[in-house]
């Protein structure tokens, strides 16, 4: 059944970019700050996967951004969610909720009850 993908890395990817709009929608981030909280839950690794993510959620429209200067280095791009990355972690976290409880209700034997 294995065609030598790992099932957990798979589904990370398939969620690892609507925890970015999430997090982005209770706050502007700056992509080191969206590293550490995603890596300290396990959903990815370091930066090289985060800026290619958000370059292409800007150009997907579901984020903006503005440069804002550091006290401690150069001016940092900070990202937050634009009304269309709303409404799309709004319409993902109804999609998880429903597939998340179908997926346990199989697991647990509740799913093959008539």
């Amino acid at each position: 059944m294995s065609d030598g993908r790992d099932p957990l890395t798979q589904m990370r990817r398939g969620v690892v970019e609507y925890c970015v709009l999430a997090l982005l929608g209770q706050r502007e981030r700056y992509a080191v700050e969206l590293v550490s909280v995603l890596g300290r839950h396990g959903l990815i690794g370091g930066e090289g996967t985060i800026y290619p993510l958000l370059s292409r959620l800007r150009r997907q429209g579901l984020v903006e951004t503005t440069w804002q200067e550091s006290a401690t280095g150069p001016p940092r791009r900070y990202y937050r969610i634009s009304p269309q990355g709303a409404a799309a972690v709004e319409r993902f976290a109804r999609d998880w909720t429903a597939l998340s409880e179908s997926v346990r209700e199989i697991m647990t034997g509740e799913g093959d009850r008539a």
